[in-house]
Parts: structure tokens; C-alpha cells; sequence
């Protein structure tokens, strides 16, 4: 998932949040800000998997 789809799904869970029950809207909420999460973070690189690279020549 790229940066641009996890925010507009950020934003229309919060859209959506506002007319939501106390219940729903809370996991809602919760929902929006794992998707926010994700753009805030940069992807992590796990040096176990460089190792299966061929070597560049």
C-alpha cells in the first residue's frame, strides 16, 4: 500500500467516524490511525533478507 492510499482511507474512516455510534466510532477511529501509522513510519529493512540478494557485479 502506498503513503497516498493510507491516508485517504485514514480519511474516510474519520469521515465515516463522525456519524458512528460512541462503540463503532472509537474502532473506527483506532482503524484511521494504524492507516496514519503507516505513512508516519519508514519501512524498516531486515538485513535477513538483503542476504538473499545475488551480489551485484
Amino acid at each position: 500500500m502506498d503513503d497516498e492510499f493510507c491516508k485517504e482511507r485514514a480519511r474516510t474512516l474519520r469521515a465515516i467516524a463522525e456519524q458512528a455510534e460512541p462503540f463503532i466510532r472509537k474502532r473506527l477511529l483506532r482503524l484511521a490511525a494504524n492507516y496514519e501509522r503507516r505513512v508516519d513510519e519508514p519501512e524498516s529493512i531486515n538485513q535477513d533478507d538483503l542476504t538473499d540478494l545475488p551480489a551485484l557485479k
